[in-house]
């Protein structure tokens, strides 16, 4: 069987629609459907503990002066 004006048994469509899925799905992140959620950084994670109760006041500070700094 010969397959005319085709790559290697598939239309280009076919292989365009390959690559497309593939780049799809190493580009999208992993939570969908949603958006790209930001990463809390050290001082966010800390004012949400000390928000929490899980730190006292004292211990919220020196840590703040360490990041900080």
């Amino acid at each position: 069987m010969f397959y005319n004006e085709t790559h290697w048994g598939m239309n280009f469509i076919w292989w365009f629609i390959w690559l497309i899925l593939i780049v799809w799905i190493f580009a999208v992140p992993y939570n969908i459907p949603g958006q790209r959620n930001r990463k809390d950084s050290p001082f966010d994670i800390l004012q949400k503990r000390f928000a929490s109760g899980e730190i006292t006041e004292d211990e919220y500070h020196k840590m703040k002066i360490t990041l900080q700094g």
